[in-house]
């Protein structure tokens, strides 16, 4: 019997998708007991030094997703920010990613280059309804039918209503408002009552979604997929950050490993015990 695909597990309830953006966060997020993956836009990104501004190419995207991938079978959810270019090439896109593994995809209605709306203060530029619902319908017919298809708006108040009207008919699975456009719980239950399908939403890192959408909030609101994006990725950096600045500061190394993971623990976790067992199988016995 096949694992339900990320489309159905949605059916069955509200789904969390930790933000992950290589092998080793998958394999982490895999190992804690999560149902699905997001290969987030914004860590991707940041894995490679650069802010979340469509400064990363399709294809670096794509290897991101290819190697969480391969770390774990978990359903995954793509950020395919604006499809990286018209409707031509968001099929293209939508076909790559869909080959890759992809379980679902969410792609945005700004202009590109994108910018990152909780990074930006000043509203972003979208491209018309008329373009946005040709991309979606693009990336629709290029996907299977179980690959769950996300469109996120950056409009605002009537306008994203209207759009998000226009995403679900030209294709779209569930509608992903962006929340700096929809910043009270009320707006977001109007939202989810107007267009009549399951809403995505982003429990970003201290902001008022992560404080306040409570598993029961977001089932009166109609959620049903809900991305941790950089939780994982703030927690990561600032261990990181802080190790290296007691290095840098001179403290003792067996000091600042002490409060690390033990290093038999991380051998365990990251597969040597497969390969080990591997080499028992298949290698000739050392003489």
């Amino acid at each position: 019997m096949s694992a339900p695909s990320l489309k159905e597990l949605t059916t069955r309830g509200l789904v969390y998708a930790p933000g992950v953006w290589d092998g080793l966060t998958a394999r982490l997020a895999d190992q804690a007991g999560f149902s699905a993956l997001c290969a987030s836009g914004f860590a991707v990104s940041a894995a490679l030094g650069l802010p979340d501004a469509e400064l990363y190419t399709m294809s670096e995207n794509l290897q991101a997703v290819r190697t969480i991938r391969s770390a774990s079978s978990l359903p995954l959810v793509a950020d395919i920010d604006t499809g990286y270019g018209n409707a031509v090439n968001a099929a293209r896109t939508a076909s790559k990613f869909v080959d890759a593994g992809v379980g679902g995809m969410f792609m945005e209605d700004q202009v590109s280059p994108k910018s990152c709306p909780i990074c930006v203060g000043d509203p972003v530029d979208l491209v018309s309804v008329e373009e946005a619902t040709g991309k979606i319908r693009a990336v629709r017919d290029a996907s299977p039918d179980d690959v769950l298809l996300i469109a996120r708006t950056d409009a605002r108040g009537d306008e994203a209503l209207r759009r998000a009207h226009a995403y679900v008919e030209a294709g779209a699975d569930m509608i992903m408002p962006v929340t700096k456009s929809f910043e009270t719980v009320e707006e977001w239950e109007r939202c989810h009552s107007a267009v009549g399908v399951p809403l995505m939403a982003t429990l970003t890192a201290s902001t008022w979604t992560e404080r306040e959408f409570t598993p029961e909030v977001l089932d009166q609101i109609g959620v049903r997929l809900a991305l941790l994006p950089t939780q994982v990725l703030m927690a990561v950096t600032g261990a990181a950050q802080n190790t290296l600045r007691r290095l840098a500061a001179g403290e003792a190394p067996a000091q600042v490993s002490a409060d690390a993971l033990p290093h038999h623990e991380f051998v365990d976790l990251i597969g040597f015990g497969e390969v080990e067992a591997m080499q028992r199988k298949y290698l000739p016995a050392a003489r």
